[in-house]
C-alpha cells in the first residue's frame, strides 16, 4: 500500500473546462476563465478585487511591493511558518522580524508582537498555519492602534472562517495559493485580494510587467509575470463549485485521526481555537521530547510501510540563507525550534480513503509503541 502525504480531488468540471480552453484557443493569461475565477473566488471572501498570480510565492512578492514596503520597513511575522513569506520581505529590502508561535496552535503568539513593534514597523504578517488562524482580533487591534499595515496569508485557510468572517477578508491585503495540497487547487497559482481599488490596480500592474496602458513596451519601473493562464483558471473555476464539500471532507479526516490516535502518546491539531473550527489543512502531530524516536525516525519507519509524511516548517530564524544574510543572529524562539524538530504531518489530500486512514493510525501507534 502506499499513501502519498497528498492527492488532490479532481473530480467536478475540470476536464470540461480546461476542455472549454483548448477548444477555444484561449490558453494564455487573457483567456475568460482567469477574470471568471478571480471574481468568484474573490466573492467567496468577501473581497472586492482578486488577482490571480501563477503561484503563492508571486503572490506574496506582489502584496509586499504594492504597500511600498522596502529598506528600513520592518514587517512582523511568525518563524514558524514557510520561507517564501520571510523571502517576499528580503527581496524587497525590507526586514522580517520574528515571533514565536503559540505551542498548543502552532499560530504566531499574538502576545508576544506588541513588544516587538518599533518606529520601522509597517506591517504585519498574519499566516495561519494548518487548518487553525492567527488571533486576528489582537492583531487588528494592533495594527488599528500603531497604524500598521496588515498582510494576511491565508494559503492554508481556503474555505476556513474566523468568528465568521471568512478567511482571505482580512487587513489591507491577502493572499492564498492554489498548490496542489491545498483545499483548491490549479496545479500551482495563488492570488492577491484587496477591497482596496488602488492596490487592486498596483497588483495588476505588477503581476504584468508594469506594462503601460497607452506605451506597452515602454516601463517605467519592474514587475514580474506572475499572470495566471487560462488553463489554471479553469481548474480553479471547477475546484470552487467543490469547496463547500473539501471542506467537509478535511474535517472529516481530522476528526477520524483524532479519534484513532485518542490514546497516542503525541500531541494532536486542536479542533479550535480563536473562534476557529480547524479545517485540518495538513494533519499535524508533535512527538514528546521522552519519545522513543525522533520525528525524522518515525518519517523514515512510515515510509517503509509506504507513508508518505512530510516535517513541519523549518523556522526563519534558523534557516542557513538567512543566518548568511546576518539577520536572526542569536535568536532562540523555542516553540518553533521544538515544533520543526518533533512534529510530521500525516497523509490527508482529499482523496484520501477512511481505510487509509485506519491503516496509518495503525502504524503511527505501533511505531510509537
Amino acid at each position: 500500500m502506499q499513501i502519498p502525504v497528498n492527492e488532490p480531488l479532481l473530480n467536478g468540471n475540470e476536464k470540461r473546462y480546461l476542455s472549454e480552453c483548448i477548444d477555444s484557443g484561449w490558453i494564455s493569461s487573457e483567456g475568460p476563465f482567469v477574470a471568471r475565477f478571480e471574481k468568484e473566488f474573490a466573492a467567496t471572501v468577501s473581497r472586492r478585487h482578486g488577482i490571480a498570480t501563477a503561484n503563492g510565492s508571486g503572490a506574496l512578492d506582489v502584496a509586499i511591493a504594492a504597500l511600498g514596503l522596502g529598506p528600513g520597513d520592518e514587517v512582523i511575522m511568525p518563524s514558524f511558518t514557510i520561507i517564501s513569506c520571510a523571502q517576499a520581505i528580503v527581496r524587497q529590502g525590507a526586514t522580517p522580524v520574528l515571533v514565536d508561535c503559540d505551542q498548543a496552535n502552532w499560530n504566531m503568539d499574538a502576545d508576544q508582537i506588541e513588544a516587538k513593534i518599533t518606529p520601522r514597523t509597517r506591517a504585519i504578517m498574519a499566516v495561519h498555519i494548518y487548518g487553525l488562524t492567527s488571533a486576528m482580533e489582537k492583531i487588528l487591534d494592533l495594527a488599528n492602534r500603531y497604524h500598521l499595515k496588515i498582510i494576511e496569508d491565508a494559503a492554508q485557510a481556503i474555505g476556513q472562517h474566523h468568528n465568521g468572517q471568512p478567511c482571505g477578508s482580512f487587513g489591507d491585503l491577502s493572499i492564498v495559493s492554489f498548490y496542489p495540497n491545498k483545499h483548491i487547487t490549479t496545479g500551482e497559482g495563488g492570488m492577491v485580494l484587496t477591497d482596496n481599488q488602488e492596490l487592486a490596480d498596483r497588483c495588476r500592474a505588477l503581476i504584468n510587467l508594469c506594462f503601460q496602458p497607452q506605451k506597452r513596451f515602454v516601463h517605467k519601473e519592474l514587475g514580474w509575470n506572475y499572470r495566471m493562464t487560462n488553463l489554471q483558471a479553469a481548474v480553479g473555476c471547477a475546484q470552487l463549485e467543490q469547496l463547500s464539500r473539501h471542506v467537509a471532507r478535511k474535517r472529516e479526516i481530522g476528526h477520524l485521526y483524532n479519534t484513532l490516535l485518542c490514546d497516542c502518546p503525541v500531541q494532536r491539531p486542536l479542533p479550535s481555537a480563536h473562534g476557529t473550527e480547524n479545517i485540518y489543512w495538513v494533519y499535524g502531530l508533535v512527538l514528546p521530547d521522552d519519545a522513543p524516536l525522533s520525528a525524522t525516525k518515525a518519517m523514515s519507519r512510515l515510509s517503509t510501510k509506504g507513508i508518505g509524511t512530510r516535517p513541519f516548517f523549518w523556522p526563519m530564524h534558523q534557516q542557513p540563507v538567512f543566518l548568511q544574510m546576518g539577520l536572526f543572529q542569536d535568536h532562540h524562539l523555542p516553540v518553533s525550534e521544538r515544533l520543526a524538530r518533533q512534529g510530521l504531518y500525516l497523509p490527508s489530500g482529499l482523496a484520501i480513503t477512511d481505510t487509509q486512514i485506519q491503516y496509518v493510525a495503525d502504524e503511527v501507534k505501533r511505531i510509537l509503541q
